[in-house]
């Protein structure tokens, strides 16, 4: 699964760049999203496989921290580019004369550079406080991945303040970006819905069908993880979500793009075709 996400997700990537018609903001975020889904599942998957097999299943403190500051980085990055790219389509199809102008490729740069940036520097603060826990007990992480819990689990001291901030973070991130993707498909649907024709309307929606799905997928497992006050929830259910998240998600991604985006399949034809 991991070799068939990272194959699925660089293919994205390649049939973007080698298709001149593709060359636009929506594939350029589509671009982005794809080069996340591949750091994003190998910041975590290849340690968890060694997990597994028992060929590795010792971490050091750093590197606990370092896959921690990743994964999440890396997964609030993927929030706010996908709150980006449900802009991207409501300007296409609420304002198409005036698309051009408003998403021109400098500001679709600004926008991905703005994600990855607020993505990393977010995380950065939820790091530093973790890496001041003390622990003085067990040091058993009972997870394929260094997550919050299991931190919060193994330390000794108080873990309120970094409790908090995971909830803030959260609600910012998670539910901020979901706020700004939900206005956007309120007003993408209501324009569709006053489109006269039918052919019409099923077009407008064709261009949105994909990314709406993947915003279904990742949203309704992610604030089942995050969005809580506590880390009382159980660890073995936070692990199933887990493994749909880091390795289930990025894998389906470039398929839905690839069968629900006529553009892209019709890129990948013409790839087939030309083999």
């Amino acid at each position: 699964m991991y070799f068939l996400t990272i194959v699925g997700n660089l293919s994205v990537i390649a049939l973007v760049w080698t298709h001149p018609w593709l060359h636009s903001p929506m594939y350029f975020f589509l671009c982005n999203l794809s080069f996340l889904e591949i750091w994003y599942t190998t910041s975590c998957v290849p340690k968890a496989i060694g997990v597994m097999l028992g060929k590795s299943q010792t971490i050091s403190f750093t590197g606990c921290i370092l896959q921690l500051y990743f994964v999440f980085s890396l997964g609030s990055t993927e929030c706010l580019i996908l709150a980006v790219m449900a802009y991207d389509r409501y300007l296409a199809i609420c304002h198409p004369l005036r698309y051009s102008s408003l998403m021109n490729s400098t500001f679709s740069a600004q926008l991905a550079l703005i994600s990855w940036l607020c993505g990393f520097l977010v995380i950065s603060v939820l790091a530093s406080l973790i890496s001041r826990l003390s622990f003085c007990g067990p040091n058993i992480i009972n997870h394929f991945v260094c997550d919050i819990d299991s931190w919060i689990a193994l330390s000794c001291t108080d873990t309120s303040l970094v409790e908090l901030a995971t909830f803030i973070i959260s609600m910012n991130v998670l539910l901020g970006s979901c706020a700004i993707t939900l206005i956007s498909y309120i007003y993408i649907i209501s324009t569709i819905c006053r489109i006269p024709s039918a052919q019409g309307r099923q077009k407008a929606f064709s261009t949105c069908s994909a990314h709406l799905a993947v915003v279904t997928i990742w949203y309704s497992s992610t604030i089942f993880l995050y969005v809580k006050p506590s880390a009382q929830n159980s660890l073995d259910l936070n692990k199933i979500v887990n493994v749909f998240n880091t390795i289930v998600t990025p894998l389906l991604n470039p398929f839905i793009y690839t069968l629900r985006n006529k553009e892209v399949k019709r890129a990948l034809e013409k790839a087939i075709s030309g083999m």
